[in-house]
């Protein structure tokens, strides 16, 4: 099974362009967050003129010009500010409701890169308890469908797993009915643990699975630098004839457990090219001979 290719909107510069092409495949994920560049307001009127089109934002880090906003509506202070990054329950709900009016609307909500908030894990979890409060308050009344944690490090750091987040979002639901709907962290041949682990029926890929959230993989060219680390000789070894870039995706692509894997593409060309570089998956057990490959250096 392949996993289904999303748009990631992180540092794509021309992100109206980019989501156009994507949203014409229909039922697409549409990735993005307040605080990339100003790819909220250009994407209002493109989830509007497709409705098919499943749309992510976040929770969290926020522009300067958001801090301020912030401040002014007296949210945050200057210090906090400072940090760029905010779980405060008024904040996430005041954040969230702008995010509604920029994008008309939000299939789900990821809080984003909690341990950015630099708490202990006992302290963290009770603040994810709060901030899914708040998200469970908006997908109660139907303003969004569901909300997700998407992590750069928690599941790598044991900040938290999978059954923890699911046990707070049913206290902070009040019963076994909340809507905690996804998880999203990287996955790629740099960031390869979760691979690894998915390939042997475990980590937090397949936990999630198994609980019925979707699961996204984010930055699959570990932020545009794979192609340039991956040999030719690596790339051959994936999928004879594909490029670096295409064998990276690829690997990715197919990896256990994975529901979307989330690309930067800016451009109509390297979305057509990346949705037929993951056309067919690689079988397991090439993938794991992949997997050694890297172990070994």
């Amino acid at each position: 099974m392949t996993a289904s290719l999303g748009l990631g909107t992180y540092r794509v510069r021309a992100v109206e362009q980019a989501a156009r092409t994507a949203c014409a495949d229909g039922l697409v994920w549409v990735d993005t967050a307040p605080n990339y560049a100003d790819a909220h307001q250009v994407l209002g009127p493109v989830i509007a003129d497709h409705p098919q089109a499943m749309v992510a934002t976040k929770t969290g880090f926020f522009t300067p010009a958001e801090g301020d906003a912030a401040v002014r509506a007296g949210l945050l202070t200057s210090e906090q500010v400072a940090a760029g990054h905010s779980l405060d329950s008024a904040f996430v709900r005041w954040q969230t409701e702008r995010s509604l009016v920029s994008l008309g609307r939000a299939d789900l909500v990821f809080v984003h890169n909690p341990e950015r908030a630099g708490l202990d894990p006992k302290d963290l979890h009770v603040q994810l308890r709060k901030v899914f409060a708040v998200l469970e308050d908006f997908a109660a009344a139907g303003r969004i469908g569901g909300y997700g944690v998407a992590t750069w490090s928690g599941f790598l750091h044991d900040v938290f797993a999978v059954s923890e987040l699911l046990r707070l979002a049913r206290e902070a639901a009040g019963s076994g009915e909340h809507h905690l709907r996804a998880v999203q962290q990287p996955v790629s041949l740099v960031m390869a643990r979760p691979l690894a682990l998915a390939l042997d029926g475990r980590g937090p890929l397949v936990q999630a699975r198994a609980a019925g959230l979707i699961t996204f993989g984010s930055s699959p060219l570990h932020g545009g630098e794979l192609p340039g680390l991956i040999t030719p000789e690596l790339a051959e070894f994936i999928r004879p004839g594909a490029s670096a870039a295409a064998a990276s995706l690829l690997a990715v692509a197919s990896c256990p457990s994975l529901d979307v894997v989330l690309l930067s593409a800016g451009t109509a060309s390297r979305w057509n090219a990346a949705k037929d570089a993951i056309a067919s998956p690689l079988e397991p057990g090439h993938l794991r001979r992949v997997t050694d490959v890297l172990a070994q250096g």
